[in-house]
């Protein structure tokens, strides 16, 4: 199973059809910011989001959109922190920020970025 860190340092990518984004690893979501809504509640009643792991890679429906592209542009990305599954929730050093983009034929980048500008609630 490929983990978050061999996915940022590989450039794997993920995958977008409609509100379901597929990314290749599995982790501790902590904070998704799609356009100005930022989602921490990852509860499985959540009104916002759904996640669930299959496999080697998870799967994350977006309930508010009926597809990502419409609410996330060329120039926009949606915005993640994340633990590495299997690493200590409670270190800081082992929350992840990175950035997912939206591209063309359904495919998506993963990027880590350290610009906390982007992460501030």
């Amino acid at each position: 199973m490929p983990v978050l860190s061999e996915v940022l340092k590989n450039k794997m990518k993920g995958l977008y059809y409609n509100n379901r984004l597929i990314l290749p690893f599995q982790g501790i979501f902590l904070k998704i910011i799609v356009d100005d809504e930022i989602i921490m509640d990852f509860s499985p009643g959540s009104k916002h989001i759904y996640i669930k792991e299959i496999g080697e890679y998870v799967d994350i429906y977006f309930k508010e959109y009926k597809h990502l592209k419409d609410a996330v542009t060329k120039f926009e990305a949606i915005k993640m922190v994340v633990v590495e599954k299997g690493k200590d929730v409670f270190d800081f050093k082992n929350h992840k920020k990175i950035v997912i983009y939206l591209k063309e034929k359904h495919e998506v980048t993963i990027e880590e970025t350290d610009d906390d500008i982007l992460f501030i609630e």
